[in-house]
């Protein structure tokens, strides 16, 4: 469900508090949660559209997430994929890598000076300079890579599945992993991830949900609606809801999604 408001409307709306490959490994200082129990019911919300902004309609997307003043978007598919720095009002492309074939980009998340970025069944992820984009490193890994965000400790990684993977920011070497359930039952497909003071936004392939979750327990806390986003109009060519930004010192987020022509400046407010 969406609502909409004014662009000064500042004082819409609240912010939404949270709640007090199976590489699966148990030793060392490894850690594997299962939430087996059933759950409480998550907060259910809705978005409040505040601005609409240009999005380049040719990115399928699979990464976004700001840093600074830039907004950094990863971008997929087999001989279009690349990493952009753009600026998070216009849209405009500042700076672009583009990744060689046979690599499909997939999620990114940026650490201090660096960029993670993810590739889907490529079994690498790519490690590169903040400024220049250049790549930096590779480090391989099982299965496949489709969204990642970093908790400030942590790297958070989705593999379609229903579970996260927790991986060192340095290294990129496995730490654990959580299985991701919502009132007891499996959220499979997590695919762009977001880490907000201790949660996890994650959008799921082909739905409209965007999913709060523990990443402790795996428990889902809220769940967004974010159906007809979008509008009709701008419907032709798009493809799905992907891409969600947390907007620094707000309660604010951008949304996008792959092949849309737009942005959208949104807030989530709970459901009444």
């Amino acid at each position: 469900m969406l609502m909409f408001c004014g662009l000064l409307a500042a004082g819409c709306g609240v912010f939404p508090e949270a709640p007090a490959q199976d590489d699966r490994q148990s030793d060392g200082d490894h850690s594997d949660h299962d939430a087996a129990h059933s759950g409480s019911v998550p907060q259910r919300y809705d978005v409040e559209v505040l601005e609409t902004r240009p999005h380049d309609p040719d990115a399928f997307t699979q990464g976004f997430e700001i840093a600074g003043d830039i907004l950094y978007e990863g971008t997929g598919l087999v001989g279009r994929s690349s990493l952009r720095a753009t600026d998070p009002v216009t849209g405009e492309v500042l700076d672009q890598v583009d990744l060689p074939s046979p690599l499909f980009g997939e999620g990114i998340t940026v650490v201090d000076d660096r960029v993670w970025q993810l590739t889907w069944q490529n079994n690498v992820a790519l490690l590169r300079d903040r400024d220049t984009l250049a790549e930096l490193d590779r480090f391989e890994y099982p299965g496949e890579g489709w969204g990642i965000c970093h908790d400030g400790t942590r790297l958070v990684m989705s593999d379609g599945t229903d579970q996260l993977q927790f991986r060192d920011p340095e290294s990129f070497a496995l730490l654990g992993s959580v299985r991701v359930r919502q009132e007891g039952e499996p959220r499979h497909q997590l695919n762009e991830l977001e880490c907000v003071d201790g949660q996890v936004w994650s959008n799921v392939w082909f739905s409209d949900d965007i999913l709060r979750i523990d990443p402790d327990s795996g428990e889902v806390t809220g769940v967004v609606d974010a159906t007809g986003l979008l509008p009709p109009e701008q419907r032709p060519g798009a493809d799905v809801l992907n891409g969600i930004a947390a907007i620094p010192d707000t309660d604010e987020f951008l949304l996008t999604g792959k092949h849309w022509p737009s942005t959208f400046r949104v807030r989530f407010v709970p459901s009444e």
